[in-house]
């Protein structure tokens, strides 16, 4: 388990983007940025979809005024299911959808 201060382990995931999958390493995801990674158990499951997501889409503004300069979502879907999501969430550019479909980021945590 990571702790405050340490590096996020290294991994590949895949992104979610308006042009399709594009699989990116932690370290272009996340080195020397300031990021907002939260994580779902599911896209489109009730809560996430009424309660987490929409909460970081309302706060955006106010964590990009703290220096954020992205947030990021990341489930253990596949990028298609993501991408669907992240339609039906109306998220834009404001969220990055993160796909991590076998897992192997997520248990490295």
């Amino acid at each position: 388990m990571i702790k405050v201060g340490d590096t996020i382990p290294e991994s590949t995931l895949v992104a979610a983007t308006v042009d399709g999958p594009k699989e990116m390493t932690t370290a272009e995801l996340f080195g020397g940025r300031k990021v907002v990674l939260f994580a779902v158990p599911g896209a489109f499951t009730p809560t996430c979809s009424a309660k987490h997501v929409p909460s970081f889409m309302q706060n955006a503004d106010a964590l990009a005024a703290k220096g954020v300069q992205q947030i990021a979502c990341i489930a253990v879907n596949d990028p298609f299911v993501m991408r669907a999501w992240a339609k039906d969430q109306a998220v834009g550019d404001r969220i990055l959808m993160l796909s991590d479909g076998m897992a192997t980021f997520t248990k490295s945590l």
